[in-house]
C-alpha cells in the first residue's frame, strides 16, 4: 500500500484508550514507521517530549482525552509551549465527526482530521496528504497553525497588503534560529 519509504519518520501516537493506541501503532509498525512513542492524554505526551526527549515528525491524537483533550493540546504545541516545534503537523482522530468537533480542531491548529472507524488505508493516505500538501502557517492575533484553507479562491475586493508575506518561509526561520 505504501508508496513513500515511512522508515525514518517518527511519530507520537496520544490517545487515552489503549486499544486504540494499539491499532495505530500496528497500522504505523505496518506502513514501516520503527520511531513510534506513545501517551495516554496530552500531559503525559508532554512528558514524553520533554523527559524521553522524543521529537515526533508528525502526532497522531485523540480528540477527547482527560486531562488534557486535543485541542488544548493542539493549542499548547501551536502556542510554543515548550520545547516542542509548533510546526509538527497533528492528526486529530476521533468518533466525534459532527461540524462543531472538526471546526474546533481546525481552530486549534490540527493538519488534518481523521473520524473513527479507522483503518490503515485512511490513516496513509492522511500522512501521505501531511507529506504531499504540506500547508503554510499562518499567525494571526487569535490563531497559529497551518492555513485553514483548503482551496484558493479568488479574492474579493482589493488587495490590502501593501507587500506580499510568505508565512511559512518566516515562521519556519524563526523556529529554527530559536
Amino acid at each position: 500500500m505504501a508508496d513513500y519509504d515511512l522508515t525514518s519518520l517518527s511519530i507520537l501516537i496520544v490517545d487515552d484508550c489503549h486499544p486504540m493506541r494499539r491499532i495505530l501503532f500496528t497500522i504505523a509498525r505496518a506502513l514501516g514507521i520503527q520511531q513510534i512513542a506513545e501517551a495516554s492524554d496530552g500531559m503525559a505526551a508532554v512528558e514524553v517530549m520533554h523527559r524521553k526527549g522524543f521529537e515526533p515528525d508528525l502526532i497522531i491524537l485523540d480528540y477527547l482525552m482527560e486531562p488534557m483533550n486535543g485541542v488544548e493540546f493542539t493549542r499548547m504545541i501551536r502556542g510554543g509551549q515548550g520545547d516542542i516545534s509548533p510546526f509538527v503537523p497533528i492528526i486529530m482522530v476521533s468518533a466525534y465527526a459532527e461540524v462543531k468537533s472538526i471546526v474546533a480542531a481546525r481552530d486549534a491548529g490540527i493538519t488534518e482530521f481523521l473520524a473513527k472507524p479507522v483503518s490503515a488505508k485512511l490513516v496513509y493516505y492522511r500522512i501521505r496528504s501531511v507529506i504531499e500538501n504540506p500547508r503554510s502557517f499562518i499567525r494571526t492575533a487569535t490563531f497559529f497553525g497551518p492555513d485553514r484553507r483548503r482551496r484558493q479562491l479568488p479574492l474579493e475586493g482589493p488587495e490590502r497588503r501593501k507587500t506580499p508575506y510568505t508565512y511559512a518561509a518566516r515562521e519556519r526561520a524563526d523556529s529554527r534560529s530559536a
